[in-house]
């Protein structure tokens, strides 16, 4: 029988890159989109770190949306 190909380890180590990335991204977006409206340098970095906020917050919602539906699919 065949395993599985990652450890459990290995697992956890690509969920926390994949979560961080996640986060990452929506931040970024959100300072781009800032200074492709013609936003200073200051309000550029500050729309990027409330685009970390909101990414964070939005990877928790979702985090929170699906384990409810996983606990909801095992019944």
């Amino acid at each position: 029988m065949v395993g599985p190909s990652l450890s459990e380890d290995d697992r956890r180590a690509a969920s926390r890159r994949l979560k961080l990335g996640f986060v990452a991204l929506v931040g970024v977006s959100g300072g781009f989109v800032a200074l492709a409206a013609g936003a200073t340098p200051v309000q550029g970095l500050l729309a990027t770190l409330g685009g970390l906020l909101v990414g964070g917050l939005l990877l928790g919602y979702l985090g929170r949306v699906g384990r409810d539906w996983r606990s909801a699919r095992r019944r």
